[in-house]
């Protein structure tokens, strides 16, 4: 059974996602005073004494108002409901009781989900029952006067919780694979991951910044788990000011450390942009493994030649990222998407991948043999005298030379295109680390040290 899920409900800046944060243990939800920040349906990891469970964190939920992104939020909200185990009734103690939170109340007494109706605000012990006892009123149990921001009072909630999730010897958790979805504004993210989903799981929309928080969703596929992270568009910093799209951009760097694989994701109307070769070097930096997605082909005039010509044209702009793989798709008519999670599989597989040292080695002494170390004018040669790999994602090879000094860049990349003909490190950045003799001798001797103590 999967993890059983939780929905927070409640109607704007009454403590939705500082509430999620702190069951969740941490700060990825955008917390900003300012009503709309959350969007999207996003989850998040939480548990309680021996129990394991996603926690949904929502937009707020306003029935009379049908301006800017009120009724999509509404329809994420409800969609949050309709999976969720248990909901909790999020209200806010200071402000007091709204027709709004009637409101609410009333479309949750009709839903066939158990309700917990949750007081935040209440920092206060005394006065925080004072002020949860006003909620009585909506006829959805015992009010629990909590403070999301303290902690004080979400124990007694969530031992109520738990009474109504399954069992924890019922769950298992499957290991995942985290595909971050990357790129600038409006070049289609959240078309992809509806796409992928075959749901409506992000709000789409042709207003730059629809999407503010990193919004997870996991799929099956298979005995193979994806947590798809969908992120704010990146823009260039200077256009960017304090405030929530700082935060929303924050999260997207975060999305590209915590991920296994990148789908980046490239409007082929606009071709390689400034702002795409920044966002390329900082996937690079992260040592991330990477899908080109290249959408919105079906906007593209096409002849038997099309394809190709754009693939060259894009290369050529991002000649760094040579061994990404590359895939045009249309996200608006599902035009190849399914072909995604194949490619991230094999991305997935090189990234994590370890190869032995007497493999690594063959590689070696076969690409030495195909081509000699670089000769310098004073009759000094390169020399490789052995590599092994020292970590995976990225795979990442210390090669032991004479000096590293004497291997240009042409032979370098040499050497990177052995490995990745030979070994198969398909998608993935491959990471080589040139170490010189005296490099050697300094660990030896510290490796002697540590013997003598």
């Amino acid at each position: 059974m999967k993890l059983p899920i939780v929905a927070v409900i409640g109607r704007p800046n009454v403590g939705k996602s500082t509430f999620v944060n702190r069951l969740a243990g941490d700060k990825q939800a955008i917390v900003y005073d300012q009503p709309g920040i959350t969007r999207d349906r996003t989850y998040r990891p939480a548990f309680w004494q021996d129990r394991d469970f996603q926690i949904v964190d929502t937009g707020g939920l306003v029935f009379d108002d049908e301006t800017e992104f009120l009724p999509l939020i509404r329809q994420q909200a409800m969609a949050a409901l309709v999976e969720a185990s248990v909901a909790i009734f999020l209200v806010d103690g200071q402000f007091g009781l709204t027709e709004g939170d009637r409101e609410i109340a009333e479309w949750l007494r009709r839903q066939s989900v158990p309700v917990l109706l949750a007081v935040n605000k209440c920092e206060s012990v005394d006065l925080g029952m004072a002020q949860a006892a006003e909620f009585w009123e909506l006829g959805l149990g015992n009010p629990y006067a909590i403070s999301a921001i303290h902690g004080s009072g979400t124990g007694e909630l969530l031992d109520d919780l738990i009474t109504h999730l399954p069992p924890a010897d019922l769950l298992i958790e499957d290991d995942e694979t985290k595909v971050a979805i990357i790129g600038r504004p409006n070049v289609g993210k959240s078309s992809l991951l509806n796409a992928l989903l075959g749901e409506n799981r992000s709000i789409v929309s042709p207003i730059s910044g629809t999407t503010r928080d990193a919004i997870d969703t996991t799929i099956q596929r298979g005995d193979k788990t994806y947590r798809l992270i969908d992120t704010a568009g990146i823009r260039r910093k200077k256009n960017v000011n304090y405030g929530a799209e700082f935060f929303s951009i924050n999260r997207s760097f975060k999305a590209i450390r915590r991920s296994d694989v990148v789908l980046f994701v490239i409007d082929v109307l606009d071709g390689v942009t400034e702002q795409d070769l920044k966002l390329a070097g900082r996937i690079i930096d992260e040592g991330r493994a990477v899908i080109l997605v290249i959408n919105k082909w079906d906007a593209v005039e096409k002849d038997t030649g099309t394809i190709n010509e754009y693939k060259k044209e894009i290369m050529a702009r991002l000649y760094f990222m040579e061994w990404a793989q590359i895939i045009f798709v249309s996200a608006m008519t599902g035009q190849r998407v399914s072909k995604i999670l194949n490619m991230v599989d094999i991305a997935a597989e090189s990234h994590r991948r370890r190869v032995t040292t007497s493999v690594i080695n063959e590689v070696l002494e076969e690409a030495v043999s195909w081509h000699s170390p670089p000769t310098s004018r004073q009759g000094k040669q390169g020399r490789i005298y052995y590599g092994t790999q020292v970590t995976s994602q990225p795979p990442t090879i210390a090669l032991f030379v004479n000096d590293p000094k004497r291997f240009n860049d042409n032979y370098r990349r040499y050497i990177d295109r052995q490995f990745r003909d030979q070994l198969g490190f398909t998608g993935t950045p491959v990471k080589l680390v040139w170490r010189g003799k005296k490099m050697r001798e300094l660990e030896r001797g510290a490796n002697k040290a540590t013997k003598v103590k």
